[in-house]
């Protein structure tokens, strides 16, 4: 009697907690996987490799503290200097492969490969 007890108590409801639990932690992974987004963080841009088909546009988030810009090597755009939260948005029209770094850090670097 005390088990049944227990268990309406305790388990039952513990286990509700952890179904609500994962569903909801699973909300951000998806919000996160937004389409041709590349995320500036801590000096990095992840993906450092994106691969999408002609036409498709990137937009880059700066979501440091500190400002970072977009730059290709061949010169074909340069962003200004992005704040926390601001984006950069390219449109690639043509296959290839395009080296892109910060300006401001150049050892920060990304490849977007365009199909």
């Amino acid at each position: 009697m005390l088990t049944t007890i227990l268990r309406r108590f305790f388990v039952v409801p513990l286990g509700v907690a952890m179904l609500v639990a994962a569903s909801v932690s699973e909300f951000p992974v998806v919000q996160a996987q937004e389409n041709n987004v590349v995320v500036v963080k801590n000096f990095m841009f992840s993906p450092m490799s994106l691969t999408i088909k002609a036409g498709s546009t990137v937009t880059w988030k700066n979501l440091d503290g500190e400002p970072h810009t977009v730059v290709n090597d061949a010169g074909l755009f340069r962003s200004s200097a992005l704040d926390q939260n601001d984006t950069f948005k390219f449109k690639f029209d043509k296959p290839g492969v395009y080296k892109v770094f910060c300006g401001i850090h150049p050892n920060m670097k990304a490849t977007i490969t365009v199909q």
